[in-house]
């Protein structure tokens, strides 16, 4: 059990603002808790010792939060009381406890027997209250001090700040911010600058967490280059690498030395959009600098190379770091394992995955999901499950990616029922689940022939919030055409953009080869020049489906049509068209010409 502070926190914010009111008052409420027991232990004398003149304490021995609470009553005890300065210190090294809530309670009952406080006692306490989501207490503790004379300063807003952007409140922390600033009310660092810009790229305004850094440029206190990298990662991560770059090359000019975390940064960034060329050029100029990678720096690399399916250069990079006696984490060895999953060497990745437990690390749940979606992806269920169940006596809890990993792959190899539980388990575990776990209970559903009830789930995720995307609603119109629905399957295409909605080539290939199969040709056609209008052009795919649908219409004239536009956009024939041809040569006699254009069209594993 925890210290509860929606208990006590009222009376503490009541207390300070009338500290001349007496304890008995009606609004007090004492507060105890059954985990922690408020007798005093032994302590020895290396622990704690009183002299005769003025008490001194270790503070340095406190370890848990009970010797905390059994040292203060020791000091609360005394008579006179000791300093504000030991009650800060025992306050300060509760919060490095991260023990916040204890922290106020002790406060509270400082308050209680008059003990001193000051300035920075307080700020300590508004630090407490906005770490735990209570920044209007802490405002009111803002409002005590300003009553009773003292100046707030630098540190106190700057908590206040990082409080209201923890609890979401974005406008209002850069009201404050900007109030700050132009009134020149304290004197704002570098490090309230950060907590802004901090602030606004988590809260997605990576844009106006640049602009305000151009703003900030121009000020007498500089941004330092935690600010700017902070921007610079915003910028990658939102897709704006460009801008990223720009500001990057300008470090030099304000005398900014770039780091390790600004270079790895923009190598991210980079590789996400596989401008390797750069990403080559920016590892360069790092090392140039004498700027040695860290683990993040080489994990972003491995991760790229990895889902580019370049795993020899992954695994050159995995052992320049070793030789450099930079050691991987779990998030290296994550990025090797979903490397190996995605090129089906499901042998290297269980060796990887091993080698986790053998450098001393733990897997992570990520680590198990990745090594499911491999096994699940090849096959092999059974193995995925034994992973499955083996997370939770490994001391992990499981995630929605983890059930929806392992839904997936049931469903793939026809185990329907197994897959249905195990989301009813979730959802019997309180976790929510996502877009991509509805996405994969739809086509299980429309897999084992259930479609109204997949019909019926879509529009439940859109009576319960969910905003179903194109893959969801392609998912369910596919199931309908298999299940012999193309009237229905039409009806919910033509909503798709009442809900704002662009189908995309997946969706238009699946309306397009059912209209085929029920010999609807010219409604295929039709629905095809709608697809080059919207500005979505046919895929291979696309071309196979027609070129079937007239070969089956024994119409070989228009096939050879398509065929020659196939050449031109360099598609491929696959096995299933291939294999109609071969039939139509059997059953028609040989076309010489029909047949060399074909053979140029036929990839070479089949």
């Amino acid at each position: 059990m925890r210290f509860n502070s929606a208990v006590f926190v009222p009376a503490i914010c009541r207390r300070i603002l009338f500290l001349s009111s007496t304890p008995s008052l009606h609004y007090y409420q004492p507060f105890l808790l059954s985990s922690f027991h408020f007798h005093t232990p032994t302590f020895t004398r290396q622990q704690t010792y009183f002299s005769s003149s003025k008490p001194t304490f270790d503070f340095g021995c406190i370890r848990r939060p009970e010797h905390a609470i059994s040292l203060f009553h020791k000091m609360i005890a005394l008579n006179p009381l000791p300093s504000v300065v030991d009650f800060t210190k025992l306050l300060v090294a509760l919060v490095k406890m991260k023990q916040h809530s204890v922290a106020l309670h002790l406060f509270d009952r400082m308050l209680e027997r008059d003990a001193p406080v000051n300035h920075y006692t307080l700020s300590i306490v508004i630090d407490c209250f906005c770490l735990l989501n209570r920044v209007d207490f802490a405002f009111a503790i803002l409002g005590s001090l300003v009553k009773r004379g003292y100046r707030p300063d630098v540190v106190i807003f700057s908590t206040l700040i990082k409080g209201l952007f923890l609890e979401g409140k974005v406008a209002e922390a850069e009201k404050l911010f900007m109030k700050l600033l132009r009134e020149k009310i304290c004197d704002l660092n570098e490090v309230t600058y950060l907590i802004v810009i901090n602030g606004l790229c988590k809260a997605g305004h990576t844009l106006r967490a640049r602009d305000l850094l151009m703003i900030l440029e121009k000020g007498r206190c500089k941004p330092n280059i935690k600010a700017y990298s902070t921007v610079i990662d915003s910028l990658c991560k939102d897709r704006m690498v460009d801008d990223a770059l720009q500001i990057f090359s300008k470090l030099a000019e304000k005398g900014m030395s770039a780091d390790v975390v600004t270079y790895s940064s923009l190598l991210h960034g980079l590789c996400n959009f596989c401008r390797w060329k750069e990403a080559k050029y920016i590892l360069n100029e790092m090392v140039s600098h004498k700027i040695s990678p860290d683990v993040v720096t080489f994990s972003i690399l491995v991760d790229a190379y990895c889902k580019e399916g370049l795993l020899k250069d992954a695994e050159d990079v995995f052992r320049i770091m070793r030789q450099l006696n930079v050691q991987p984490n779990v998030i290296t060895y994550n990025a090797l394992i979903d490397g190996y999953c995605l090129q089906g060497q499901m042998d290297k990745a269980r060796e990887v995955f091993d080698s986790v437990v053998v450098s001393g690390l733990k897997p992570d749940i990520a680590t198990y999901s990745s090594l499911m979606n491999g096994y699940c992806k090849r096959g092999h269920v059974n193995e995925a499950w034994h992973l499955f169940l083996k997370i939770p006596c490994e001391g992990l809890e499981h995630t929605v990616v983890s059930y929806s990993t392992m839904m997936h792959g049931l469903f793939r190899v026809g185990r329907f029922t197994d897959g249905f539980k195990l989301f009813e388990e979730m959802q019997a575990r309180k976790l929510a689940p996502d877009i991509m776990t509805c996405s994969i209970l739809l086509e299980g559903l429309c897999r084992a022939r259930r479609i109204t009830e997949a019909y019926s789930f879509l529009h439940m995720m859109e009576g319960k919030g969910f905003c179903p995307n194109i893959v969801s609603y392609s998912i369910v119109i596919e199931g309908l055409c298999k299940d012999n629905k193309l009237d229905r399957a039409i009806h919910l295409f033509n909503e798709l953009s009442s809900k704002g909605l662009q189908p995309d080539i997946y969706t238009f290939n699946i309306l397009i080869s059912a209209l085929c199969q029920e010999g609807e040709v010219q409604e295929a056609k039709d629905l095809l020049m709608r697809m080059e209008k919207s500005g979505c052009l046919p895929d291979s795919v696309t071309y196979n489906v027609f070129v079937r649908c007239f070969l089956k219409r024994n119409e070989p004239h228009v096939a050879i049509q398509l065929f020659e536009e196939m050449k031109r956009r360099r598609f491929s024939l696959d096995s299933t068209t291939f294999t109609m041809f071969l039939d139509h040569l059997q059953a028609e006699g040989r076309d010489g010409i029909l047949f060399n254009m074909v053979k140029e069209l036929v990839p070479k594993d089949i």
